[in-house]
């Protein structure tokens, strides 16, 4: 395994997103094949997107780890899950800080194969919160979408701060732990402080009559 910071946040974002699925496969009450697929899902599936995407090798199909650390994730919480003792607030603070990862590391492998830093931030967005989206659709969650605190803001405030730093010229390491910093920030105040954004709310339509 390569040692360069972006590839440690990729695997410990991997490691840290299988162990939010295998978190929810609990609550479920799943069985092994169940915790399998969803530490796979949710630890796989939004670098996958981001691949298909960028039309490059699915990533997980070229270096087997990535499955392999899912897997490994999956077996450890099916025997430890039952120690911990509210997994749902475990779940989010794991997810806040996969999110945090997968927002600089997507931003960063998007900057690297196209360079455009609005690709950039929309890679990073997409695998930060794709893989958590399915999870909680499989597993019959609350959507990170439709939990009112703040979520995919997180993963683009992370992402477009590392695509700054990065195209200014900043040191790697710098703009990459600024940018997993400001998205766990971010996030972590949404869970900590319940920050959100105003919400609409209905008002009375137009009538087709009163419309000239």
């Amino acid at each position: 395994m390569s040692l360069n910071p972006i590839a440690l946040l990729d695997y410990a974002g991997v490691a840290v997103f299988a162990a939010t699925g295998a978190l929810a496969a609990s609550r479920k009450q799943l069985d092994i094949i169940g915790f399998l697929f969803l530490a796979s899902v949710t630890g796989i599936g939004g670098g996958t997107l981001r691949d298909v995407i960028l039309n490059l090798p699915v990533f997980w199909v070229t270096n087997s780890s990535y499955v392999l650390i899912c897997t490994a994730v999956a077996v450890l919480v099916f025997f430890g899950a039952h120690r911990v003792e509210s997994r749902w607030k475990w779940l989010l603070w794991l997810d806040a800080i996969g999110l945090a990862a997968f927002s600089v590391m997507g931003a960063a492998k998007g900057l690297a194969i196209t360079g455009s830093p609005v690709v950039s931030v929309i890679t990073g967005v997409l695998t930060a919160t794709f893989g958590g989206i399915l999870r909680d659709l499989l597993a019959g969650e609350p959507s990170v979408l439709l939990r009112p605190e703040i979520y995919v803001t997180a993963a683009l405030a992370g992402a477009t701060i590392f695509t700054a730093g990065d195209v200014t010229g900043m040191p790697p390491i710098v703009s990459e732990l600024a940018g997993f910093a400001a998205a766990f920030a971010v996030r972590g105040g949404a869970l900590r402080f319940g920050w959100t954004f105003p919400a609409y709310k209905s008002r009375p339509g137009r009538r087709p009559e009163d419309i000239p």
